[in-house]
C-alpha cells in the first residue's frame, strides 16, 4: 500500500502545495525540506523524517497511535500523510497509471537517470526485470543506452523486458554469465550493472559483469543480515565503483513532472505495466496473484468514480 494516487479531500492549516479536489500521487518519501540532506537535494535521505515516524499521524479516538505501513498505508479508502509525500498531477491524468509513479517507476528510472547518470551509447545490464527492473530498462532506453541486457531466471520476463526497451535477454542460469555479457558488449563487460532484486547471489554475481572502469548500482534490498563480498584490490586496480540507490534518489516535485511529460509523449510506458485491476474487497486475490510472480503490476481500484 505504498504506491498510491487519489484526490485530496481535506488539508491541514499549513498546507499550500495542494488543495481539496486536486489529484495527487502519494509516496513513502517523507522529508522536512530543511535538514542537511534536503538542502543538498537528497530528500530520500532526510534526517528528520525518521523522527517524524516516531509520532504516528493516525490515532484512534482514545489517542492510541496507529502505525502506517511504509508511511502511507494506502490499502484503504482514505490516507493521511505529510504534504511532502504528495505531488499534484494534471486533472486528466489516469489515477491507475499515476499510482505506478509512486515507487517502482521512480526507483527504477531514477537509479539510471539520477544515481548512475547513464550516458548515451552505454552498455547496460539489468539483473532482475520485475516491477523495478523493467523501469530500469525503460530508464536505460530513455538515457540513450546502446545495449540493454535484461538478466532474469524466467524467460517470460526476459521477453517482457524486450517490450520495454531491452535489446537482449539472458537467463541468469546460463553456465558462464560473465562471458555471455562480454560477448554482447564488444568483449569489455557492462558500463553499468543494475541489481534490482534483493538477492545476495545476484549482487555477488554482478561484480564480474561490469567492465574495467564500470559500476554496479545496487537497487534491490536483501535482508539486513545478508552480506556481500568483493576483492577491494580488484575494484581499485580496475577503477570500478559500487553504488547504492534508494528510491532512485528522487526529488518528487522535480522528477514526477518530468516522468509525466515522458509518459504523455509516449516515451515512458505506464499503462503497459498494469496486469490486472482489483477492487479493495479482492485484495487477497490481488496479493495471491502478485506472489505468483507472473504479473507486472496489480492495481487496487478503491473508488472507481474518481
Amino acid at each position: 500500500g505504498h504506491e498510491a494516487s487519489g484526490v485530496v479531500v481535506k488539508t491541514g492549516p499549513d498546507v499550500d502545495r495542494v488543495a481539496v479536489g486536486d489529484k495527487v500521487i502519494v509516496t513513502l518519501i517523507r522529508s522536512c525540506g530543511s535538514c542537511h540532506f534536503c538542502d543538498q537535494g537528497e530528500p530520500v535521505l532526510c534526517d528528520k523524517s525518521a523522527a517524524q515516524d516516531e509520532t504516528h499521524l493516525l490515532k484512534l479516538e482514545d489517542g492510541t497511535e496507529i502505525a502506517q505501513g511504509m508511511k502511507t498505508a494506502a490499502f484503504a479508502e482514505w490516507v493521511l500523510v505529510d504534504d511532502s509525500q504528495i505531488v499534484k498531477i494534471p486533472d486528466d491524468m489516469s489515477l491507475d497509471a499515476a499510482c505506478l509513479l509512486a515507487c517502482g517507476v521512480i526507483t527504477g528510472v531514477g537509479a539510471v537517470i539520477n544515481t548512475a547518470e547513464v550516458k548515451p551509447g552505454s552498455n547496460v545490464v539489468v539483473i532482475g526485470v520485475g516491477g523495478v527492473g523493467l523501469n530500469a530498462v525503460q530508464g536505460a532506453k530513455i538515457a540513450g543506452a546502446k545495449t540493454i541486457i535484461a538478466v532474469d531466471i524466467e524467460d517470460q520476463k526476459l521477453e517482457t523486458a524486450r517490450q520495454f526497451g531491452a535489446t537482449h535477454g539472458v537467463n541468469a542460469g546460463v553456465e558462464k554469465l560473465p562471458r555471455e555479457i562480454r560477448s554482447l558488449t564488444d568483449g569489455y563487460g557492462a558500463d553499468y550493472v543494475f541489481v534490482t532484486v534483493g538477492s545476495q547471489q545476484a549482487i555477488d554475481s554482478s561484480y564480474r559483469l561490469m567492465r574495467r572502469g564500470g559500476q554496479v548500482i545496487i537497487v534491490g534490498m536483501p535482508s539486513a543480515t545478508e552480506k556481500s563480498s568483493f576483492l577491494p584490490v580488484a575494484l581499485a586496480a580496475s577503477n570500478q565503483k559500487i553504488q547504492g540507490s534508494f528510491m532512485g534518489q528522487t526529488r518528487l516535485r522535480v522528477d514526477i513532472p518530468r516522468l509525466l511529460s515522458l509518459y504523455r509523449q509516449g516515451v515512458l510506458k505506464l499503462d503497459e505495466l498494469i496486469s490486472n485491476r482489483y477492487t479493495l474487497d479482492e485484495i487477497n486475490l490481488a496479493i495471491d496473484d502478485t506472489c505468483k510472480g507472473q504479473s507486472l503490476r496489480n492495481i487496487l481500484i478503491i473508488d472507481d468514480s474518481l
